[in-house]
């Protein structure tokens, strides 16, 4: 299991008329990314209980074969019964303190759109924090105030001054254009979704991703 200590690319599963949420993320897992996020929010591909589970399960598998992280959005319960690396919460989703008690040392993530935000996590125990939107997106419904580039920048300046130590990714309409820009305000990594899964070639356009960030 991988926690987030260097700069790194997350991929975020959504879908559209070319693919699914399984193929989609193994097209990003084949560009190199190393850490999925199963959310399944697409209002193409809505998902039952059974099978959100089973698309899970098949996720679960193909971040073994790649030697990925596999976490999942908003459902520690699933996360749980399938002993997957941990869970994505947001800010209206299961207390971060209580997803604690039932995943242990799981790995747990958790959204951010505030200093504040970041503050109450950490206080809390959160692994990394998801901050943005970085700017608007279409793949996410109620989208919160865009935080931008300076935003980023205030946000890491002032976790610096209060000795704060916590691994921040940003996400939120995030292209390969950002990612130098975002390397210089202390980002640690970044979190795509549409920008991947929309490209030509995504899991090229995955490839040029993590050779960014990497260089």
């Amino acid at each position: 299991m991988r926690r987030l200590e260097n700069w790194q690319v997350q991929y975020i599963t959504h879908a559209n008329e070319r693919y699914d949420y399984v193929e989609g993320a193994r097209l990003a897992l084949e560009g190199g990314c190393r850490w999925i996020q199963l959310r399944t929010k697409s209002p193409l591909l809505p998902l039952d209980e059974e099978q959100k589970r089973q698309t899970a399960s098949e996720l679960q598998q193909l971040c073994r074969q790649y030697n990925a992280t596999f976490v999942i959005d908003d459902d520690v319960q699933l996360v749980k019964e399938l002993n997957v690396d941990g869970v994505h919460l947001g800010l209206n989703d299961e207390p971060v303190a209580s997803a604690r008690q039932k995943l242990g040392s799981r790995i747990i993530g958790g959204t951010a759109n505030t200093l504040e935000h970041i503050r109450q996590h950490v206080r809390d125990g959160v692994d990394y924090v998801g901050c943005g939107p970085f700017r608007f997106t279409q793949t996410k419904a109620k989208l919160a105030t865009v935080v931008g580039l300076e935003g980023y920048r205030n946000i890491t300046s002032s976790l610096n001054e209060m000795k704060i130590d916590i691994p921040m990714v940003a996400i939120g309409g995030i292209t390969l254009e950002d990612i130098d820009a975002l390397k210089q305000v202390g980002i640690r990594g970044v979190a795509v979704s549409g920008c991947v899964l929309n490209a030509q070639d995504p899991a090229a356009y995955m490839r040029q991703l993590v050779e960014s960030i990497n260089r």
